[in-house]
């Protein structure tokens, strides 16, 4: 009762505050980027929220919230898209929908996949909002009192399971996340103040680097030039064919499988840093091993599109619950998502709840409203969707790269968020092109800086309650709290080992070659033993300890990995490799060539400033990889930049400046 009187004024205010027009502006401005970020194949929450992330500094907390939940709400609906009409995955949530959704495409029944994956998703979108509502009221009590001990489990149960269940090579995993968790250790020491990695040298490093630059890079940058090395449109055909009621009623009469499927969806995303890497899978699989007729599935089952497409945009609901309640993140967009509430001026965690319950009520709100709009406009704008699909990616990539750059230097204002972008970026290549887990790693750099801020300050507690008596430090130590996330921490450890070869969270590849996944493997290995060797010389044992024990664990890992390849055959696993046996195998331009486009941009920027040489790359691009007529080149060029002087005009942002810039003084944009 006391739960309650606490809640509904809490819940009603939430309520009040989200219906205002300013806030249902912003709500219905996310869920329209959304749609358009989950439209084209690859870029994801991960990448969208990404980008407006610099823009939200000083926004009105419940505006900046609307802004966020609208878009990452929608874009597991919108990503439905590109998996039906093009066969690619729109992101990692909704691969397991291209297996029924594009063969049914293909059939002539487009539409009546879209519409029963447009309903499952909204079916699943709001049963994950209203379990986030229960799972407040219920859990409120229980998250107060969790303290240090059970905030590192709980860090640690995420890290976990993310690294086992993110790939077919469970090593692969844990290393991937160890070395996301090295790369979070990057600079400056929180504890001692020490600086790691040797950024004394490079003063930019200081800081570390963004959470802006890391999603960009690791994500949008490997699927943009991934796409745009295959010099065709996105989607040959443009039209949608009849059946819109028709999917509606193949949803009504599956109901209870997009019920358990939603269900499906809310448990993944509860269990922190799994999110959506799986959850589609997991999905499908259970869609196929419950229905007796298995044969029309992998050739156009409205089945294999109504169970994914439930449980992802369920996913959302449950990915919310650890965000908000533990501060750790439920999937790769709630990493970023927690980077947006700091800017917001929240911290995650028992605090919100216990002091900021409308705040968390109005993300909630925002979650269900944001999942009625974006199925309706998904529906409304299915036709438009379509036809800009049959445009070249040709034309399509500049403007992507172009605001991914002008996204990233908002990070620190500094030319060094640029070349930060370009290097992580390449990393993102090279993971994703050896099926090295981009989840796990994401998920190692964000929970990076508190699980080390978890393990020094319970170190710190237990050691006085040792000193104190044995009794009490171990009771601190071992509460039953703690007891319990160890032993699910155990059991998810072994259920992961068993099944990660059924989860294929990038889809089918093959191997081609032993060489260049050796020569990645031994890269990994090499960056972790500097920073071992680096973590050795530390004299602050606070500031040690972590990356020490850190980057010992992980090149355990990569030498066991590296073991198993000098034993393994080359058709393993292990040795997969996109650029040599799949779809980039067959790309019409090379990696390189297309990859120093973006180098080109990046570079002409750091010497005559962003605008500039903005200018320069659109208008060679256009001209030489595009091959379009003069009077296109620059109607589109100067569209390109009008619009985004026109963004940062409103958004009071800067470009990046160049040398020139420094000897020159020139008007704004130029300047």
């Amino acid at each position: 009762m006391d739960l309650l009187s606490t809640a509904l004024p809490a819940l009603g205010e939430a309520f009040s505050l989200i219906l205002q027009p300013e806030q249902l502006g912003y709500l219905f401005l996310g869920v329209v980027l959304g749609l358009s970020v989950g439209v084209f194949p690859g870029l994801g929450g991960i990448a969208g929220l990404s980008m407006v992330l610099p823009f939200i500094f000083g926004m009105d907390p419940v505006s900046g919230l609307a802004l966020m939940v609208g878009l990452i709400a929608v874009i597991p609906t919108s990503d439905t898209f590109a998996s039906v009409l093009m066969g690619i995955p729109g992101s990692s949530a909704s691969q397991a929908t291209v297996l029924d959704g594009f063969p049914l495409a293909k059939k002539g029944e487009a539409a009546r996949a879209l519409s029963a994956a447009f309903a499952s998703s909204l079916f699943g979108g709001l049963l994950g909002a209203a379990v986030l509502t229960v799972f407040i009221l219920i859990a409120r009590p229980i998250v107060l009192a969790f303290g240090l001990p059970e905030m590192l489990m709980i860090t640690v149960l995420g890290l976990s399971v993310v690294a086992i269940l993110a790939g077919r090579v469970p090593l692969k995993g844990v290393a991937a996340a160890g070395l996301g968790l090295m790369v979070g250790t990057i600079g400056e020491a929180g504890a001692g103040g020490s600086l790691r990695m040797s950024t004394y040298d490079i003063p930019y490093l200081i800081d570390g680097l963004s959470l802006v630059i890391v999603g960009l890079g690791i994500f949008a940058i490997p699927e943009i030039v991934g796409l745009l090395r295959h010099a065709r449109p996105i989607s040959s055909d443009g039209g949608l064919g009849a059946g819109w009621a028709h999917g509606v009623r193949d949803w009504w009469r599956n109901k209870w499988l997009s019920v358990r499927c939603s269900v499906i969806g809310v448990i993944v995303g509860v269990i922190p840093g799994l999110g959506g890497a799986v959850v589609d899978w997991i999905a499908y699989g259970h869609t196929v091993q419950s229905t007796k007729d298995k044969s029309g599935f992998g050739s156009g089952d409205i089945r294999g599109v109504i169970g994914p497409e439930s449980s992802n945009n369920a996913k959302e609901g449950g990915g919310l619950v650890p965000t908000i309640i533990f501060g750790i993140p439920g999937s790769g967009s709630m990493a970023v998502f927690l980077g947006g509430l700091g800017l917001l001026g929240y911290d995650a965690g028992p605090q919100l709840i216990q002091y900021d319950l409308d705040i968390t009520y109005t993300i909630m709100w925002s979650l269900a409203i944001a999942n009625v709009v974006g199925a309706g406009l998904c529906i409304m704008l299915s036709g438009t969707i379509a036809r800009l699909t049959t445009i070249r990616f040709t034309l399509l990539a500049p403007f992507l790269f172009m605001m991914i750059a002008f996204a990233a230097f908002q990070s620190r204002q500094d030319l060094g968020d640029l070349v930060s972008l370009f290097a992580v970026g390449l990393l993102g290549i090279f993971l994703r092109r050896f099926d090295w887990s981009r989840p796990a790693f994401l998920i190692g750099f964000v929970l990076s800086h508190q699980t080390e801020n978890f393990t020094n300050m319970a170190n710190q507690v237990a050691g006085a309650k040792f000193r104190i008596g044995l009794e009490a430090g171990f009771s601190y130590i071992a509460s039953p709290i703690v007891l319990v996330i160890l032993a699910m921490t155990i059991v998810s450890v072994v259920i992961g080992i068993r099944q990660a070869k059924q989860l294929l969270p990038e889809g089918e590849l093959q191997t081609g070659g032993k060489r260049a996944p050796l020569v990645f493997l031994l890269a990994v290995t090499a960056y972790l033993a500097v920073a071992w060797v680096d973590a050795l010389q530390i004299d602050l044992v606070s500031d040690k300890i972590f990356p020490l024990t850190i980057s010992s664990v992980s090149l355990i890992c990569c030498l066991a990995l590296l073991i198993q390849m000098m034993r393994a055959p080359e058709s393993h696993a292990v040795f997969a490799d996109r650029e040599k046996s799949g779809e980039d195998a067959h790309a019409t331009h090379g990696l390189w060539g297309t990859l120093a486009w973006f180098g080109a941009l990046l570079l002409l920027s750091s010497l005559i400033g962003f605008i500039l040489a903005l200018g320069i790359f659109l208008v060679a691009f256009f001209a030489f990889r595009a091959r379009l007529r003069w009077h296109r080149i620059l109607l589109f060029s100067g569209a390109g930049i009008g619009l985004l002087c026109i963004m940062a005009y409103v958004l009071n942002r800067d470009f990046p400046p160049g040398l020139l810039q420094e000897m020159v003084r020139l008007p704004w944009p130029l300047g």
